[in-house]
């Protein structure tokens, strides 16, 4: 059931997990290009959150998903319904929240977290800079109410950020024009309005944020300090700019990633 639900499919020959989590208004599709790095080493597991991509569409219940809670669950289930093992989780943007809720959810679960451009609150509060005012994030919400293609065009290329290269904006535009039009509206209410640092000190498992420069979405300053809160936080700054490298600059993500992961000390912990 969970299979079908989340879409999940399983490539690589290797024996250590890793899990791959999408952000707001995509699908595992984007994993793409960055997936072929890992696949001799270590066995991929990819899916789709409820309401998007090949997901089951009738399991999005917009009580249930209300809040990004329920979508912690479905990762467990998930791992569970695929992994033998306790597998690496990286999640990008809100897919690393999801990560952070249901790391903190089940203590050890998880060996290794990589939260790609996280933020755990879009919203300016004291100073805390999430990088939106409250009025900020409810224009954006009411234009994707009236108008979703003008939303998905302004977003994609803000979150991309590489104006020199608008095929990248043009490709996002068109994966958020996919998802279901209830699902995006919901879902981009709840993650642009929650608020989730308070579980960032609950996470125990170690963790790599991935920081991007120029990130308009999740800004430097947003990096910084979930690596601050993270009880074994590590932070790396990527070369790449926006808020995607995983599009705009595969391979130095996917090296970042495999780098880390292959220390000696995590590669004492898998023996």
């Amino acid at each position: 059931m969970v299979i079908a639900r989340n879409n999940v499919r399983i490539l690589g020959r290797g024996r250590q997990s890793v899990v791959f989590a999408h952000g707001y208004g995509c699908d595992q599709e984007v994993w793409q290009l960055m997936t072929p790095a890992f696949l001799a080493d270590y066995r991929v597991v990819l899916f789709d959150h409820v309401g998007s991509g090949g997901s089951d569409l009738s399991a999005y219940h917009p009580e249930r998903y209300s809040s990004l809670h329920a979508y912690a669950e479905d990762v467990l289930e998930v791992c569970e319904a695929s992994c033998g093992d306790a597998p690496v989780f990286i999640g990008h943007s809100v897919g690393a929240i999801i990560g952070a809720l249901a790391a903190a959810r089940q203590p050890g679960y998880f060996s290794r977290l990589v939260m790609l451009t996280p933020s755990p609150c879009y919203l300016n509060d004291g100073d805390y800079p999430g990088g939106f005012s409250r009025q900020d994030i409810e224009d954006l919400l009411g234009l994707l109410d009236r108008n979703r293609l003008s939303w998905a065009r302004l977003m994609a290329e803000t979150i991309m950020g590489n104006p020199d290269r608008p095929a990248l904006a043009e490709a996002l535009a068109e994966r958020f024009c996919r998802t279901d039009p209830l699902v995006a509206r919901q879902f981009a209410r709840v993650t642009f309005l929650s608020d989730h640092r308070a579980v960032l000190p609950a996470v125990s498992t170690e963790t790599l944020v991935l920081q991007c420069a120029h990130d308009a979405i999740a800004p430097d300053a947003v990096g910084a300090y979930v690596q601050a809160h993270l009880p074994r936080g590590h932070l790396v700054r990527l070369k790449a700019s926006g808020h995607c490298p995983h599009l705009s600059d595969p391979v130095e993500t996917a090296a970042a990633i495999l780098s880390w992961l292959a220390d000696s000390h995590f590669s004492r912990a898998r023996a």
